[in-house]
């Protein structure tokens, strides 16, 4: 990590509960810091690979500013969840992230940790409650990865027309996305990409969450048309609510050839697993369109994978159970790809 760790020298003069805390998170740290050696590729010399990663990061707004919440503290987040969560990110180059909050303290603190080589960029609130007082952001190293100038949320002009062509059905109530996609450019080495980040509306039915699939779908074919002409690659990723793969809403999210690589179809997406033999959520993604599609991926994609930290943290002053623990780092799992890049 390019940055440090929040001061834990303030703990010195504090209780022995804060200096437990701090002997703890030091020595998980260092477990999560092996396991992200062992499971994640290594950033080779810039312009040689490429790590884009995708995370929802549970209610990521405020946080705590000690290193062991207490039962009253709201948030629950404190400096020693966001150590963690600056440990995983610094692991990338690119991570778009889902549920900032319209009080993003803790991104701000999260920078200053990742260290001055980070930036990001990030939307207005969204407004409404389907909105949840939630943005999209863009957290990159610096030194690896450029904004290469588009940086744009997608809306639904009031027409008809356009709404027809999103593949909306006659007398749905769909007019808007509930969180508006998020789309940035950036480019590494020789290569331009677009990501374009999305959080598809939960919704009080199952149902609820088609339209936007499809409608995000026919965007991004529309879209990859067009940038293709000018080599640059299109993907989508975030958290699209996708209960199991091959379902009708993993069928509307692939409708217009969406691609999932197989690596992402066995990794977990959440800290909790069922205990009941159904399988895991497929909520999180990060897909493109093949060659066969006539307006591909630029880039080479190498590998993809998960990273499972459920185990590792928190395991110690305080042990925690999944659910507490998913309040200071996140109840997802970030799932990432790995590309060759032409320096």
């Amino acid at each position: 990590m390019s940055g440090g760790l929040p001061d834990w020298r303030k703990a010195a003069s504090e209780d022995g509960v804060e200096a437990a805390a701090i002997k703890a998170m030091r020595a998980e740290l260092q477990a999560l810091r092996q396991a992200l050696d062992v499971q994640l590729p290594a950033k080779r010399a810039v312009g040689r690979n490429l790590l884009v990663a995708t995370w929802n990061v549970r209610a990521f707004g405020g946080l705590t500013p000690a290193w062991r919440s207490g039962e009253d503290d709201s948030p629950k987040r404190n400096w020693r969840g966001l150590a963690y969560i600056a440990e995983i990110i610094s692991r990338f180059d690119v991570v778009a992230l889902q549920e900032v909050r319209g009080d993003f303290k803790a991104l701000r603190e999260l920078m200053k940790t990742l260290g001055p080589g980070w930036q990001f960029l990030m939307t207005d609130v969204n407004r409404g409650s389907a909105g949840n007082d939630e943005r999209m952001a863009y957290v990159f190293d610096a030194s690896r990865v450029q904004l290469s100038g588009l940086a744009g949320e997608l809306t639904v002009p009031d027409d008809p027309r356009v709404l027809e062509q999103l593949g909306v059905e006659p007398g749905s109530q769909f007019r808007q996305f509930a969180r508006s996609p998020y789309a940035v450019s950036f480019r590494s080495g020789r290569e331009t990409f677009i990501l374009v980040t999305m959080h598809v509306l939960y919704g009080d039915d199952y149902a609820d969450r088609t339209p936007e699939l499809k409608a995000i779908a026919a965007w991004m074919k529309d879209w990859a048309k067009d940038t293709a002409r000018w080599g640059h690659s299109l993907m989508l990723l975030g958290d699209f609510n996708i209960d199991n793969k091959g379902d009708v809403n993993d069928e509307a999210f692939r409708s217009t050839g969406l691609y999932v690589p197989e690596e992402l179809d066995g990794a977990p997406r959440t800290v909790s697993f069922t205990a009941d033999g159904k399988p895991p959520k497929y909520y999180d993604q990060i897909a493109w369109f093949r060659q066969n599609s006539g307006f591909a991926l630029g880039m080479e994609f190498i590998t993809a994978g998960g990273f499972n930290f459920k185990d590792l943290l928190f395991q110690a002053d305080p042990k925690l159970k999944p659910q507490s623990m998913s309040w200071r780092v996140s109840d997802h799992l970030p799932l990432w790809c790995e590309f060759a890049v032409r320096s």
